[in-house]
C-alpha cells in the first residue's frame, strides 16, 4: 500500500503512521468510488442500444461488458428500440447519473447521426458508425467480410461462383458483395450471371434465388450467400434439385450464426463478423478517450472464416 492512503501528503509523519497501521489491523482498503469521485470519475459507463433483442447487438454488448468487467467498470445499459425521442431520454438519463463515458451500439451498419460534440463525456459508436468523422468509432469489415468469403471458395477450387445477397437497401449487403467481387475480379474470375442477386434476408430468398441461378447456369460450382438464413435456404434448393454440397456446389454464408450455420445440413462454412471482439475494441477506446487518449475516425474489426462441410471436399 502507498505511504499515502488517499493520496494526500499533508499530515505528519507519526499520524500516517498510525493510520497505516490502523488500516492494516483493519484490513482497510481504499474505496473505489470514493477514490474515483476524487479523480473526478464515478467508475460507470453507459451502453446505449437500439436493438437489445438482435443477435448482432447482443455479441458486441457481451464484449464490451467483459472489457469493462475487467477494468472493474460498472455498467448501465439502455435500449432504445430504434426510438429518437427514447435515445434522449436515456442519453439524459445516463448524463445525469454521470457516466464517465458511452458506447452506442446501432442494428444497422449504415451511419448513424452523431449525438453531437456537447455531450460532456467520451462517446464511441459501435456496429453503426457516426456520419461525424470526428467521432469514433468500430465497425466490422463487411468489405473484407466478402472478400475472404471468395478466397476461400477460390482457395477451394472453385471458379465458377455465383453471390446471392440480402436486401439491396442494406449497406451490409452491398458491401459484402462488391468485397466478393472485387476479389474475385483479382483472380480474373467475374461473378457467375455477371452481377449479385439481391432480394431479402431469409431462407425463402435464398431457395428461390437458387433455382433461378440453376436454371440459368447450371454448370456453376459456388454460392456465396449474404447472410446465414441465406445459405440455408440455399441448401436446400440444392437438395431438392438433386446437387451434392459440396460435391457439385460449395455453399458459403456470412454471419456465422451458429443455430443455423452449425446445424445446417451439411454444416455451412461461414464468415464470422468477430462482434464481441467488435465491443472489446469499443470499450478499450473509449477507456482510451477517457484518459484522453481519444482516436477519432473509423476502426475496422477484420472478419474470419469458419470452415465447415459445406465448402470441404473429402481427400
Amino acid at each position: 500500500m502507498s505511504p499515502r492512503v488517499n493520496g494526500r501528503g499533508q499530515v505528519r509523519a507519526e499520524t500516517r503512521e498510525r493510520v497505516l497501521q490502523a488500516a492494516e489491523r483493519l484490513k482497510f482498503t481504499p474505496n473505489p468510488l470514493a477514490q474515483g469521485l476524487l479523480a473526478g470519475r464515478t467508475g460507470t459507463v453507459g451502453l446505449l442500444t437500439n436493438d437489445l433483442e438482435g443477435r448482432f447487438s447482443l455479441p458486441i454488448l457481451m464484449g464490451a461488458e467483459d472489457a469493462f468487467g475487467a477494468g472493474s467498470i460498472s455498467v448501465f445499459l439502455c435500449d432504445a428500440r430504434g426510438d429518437s425521442i427514447r435515445e434522449q431520454h436515456h442519453l439524459k438519463a445516463l448524463v445525469s447519473r454521470r457516466v464517465d463515458g458511452l458506447i452506442v451500439v446501432g442494428y444497422r451498419t449504415e451511419p448513424r447521426v452523431s449525438l453531437g460534440p456537447d455531450i460532456p463525456v467520451p462517446v464511441v459508436y459501435a456496429y453503426a458508425p457516426s456520419s461525424d468523422p470526428r467521432d469514433t468509432s468500430v465497425i466490422s469489415d463487411n468489405v473484407g467480410a466478402g472478400a475472404l468469403a471468395a478466397e476461400h471458395l477460390v482457395m477451394n477450387g472453385r471458379t465458377r461462383i455465383a453471390y446471392v445477397g440480402g436486401d439491396i437497401g442494406y449497406l451490409a449487403a452491398t458491401e459484402r458483395a462488391d468485397g466478393a467481387s472485387a476479389r474475385l475480379a483479382q483472380h480474373g474470375l467475374p461473378l457467375v450471371g455477371g452481377e449479385p442477386l439481391f432480394g431479402s434476408w431469409s431462407e425463402g430468398w435464398g431457395r428461390a434465388a437458387v433455382r433461378v441461378l440453376l436454371s440459368r447456369h447450371p454448370d456453376l460450382d459456388a454460392i456465396i450467400c449474404g447472410s446465414d438464413q441465406i445459405a440455408r435456404g440455399a441448401l436446400d434448393a440444392l437438395r431438392e434439385a438433386g446437387r451434392d454440397v459440396p460435391g457439385d456446389i460449395a455453399i458459403m454464408g456470412h454471419d456465422n450464426w451458429e443455430q443455423i450455420a452449425a446445424q445446417s445440413r451439411p454444416p455451412l462454412s461461414t464468415i464470422d463478423m468477430n462482434l464481441e471482439e467488435l465491443g472489446r475494441l469499443a470499450a478499450e477506446l473509449l477507456f482510451a478517450a477517457m484518459d484522453g487518449n481519444g482516436q477519432p475516425g473509423i476502426h475496422l474489426v477484420p472478419t474470419r472464416v469458419v470452415q465447415r462441410s459445406s465448402t470441404m471436399l473429402s481427400g
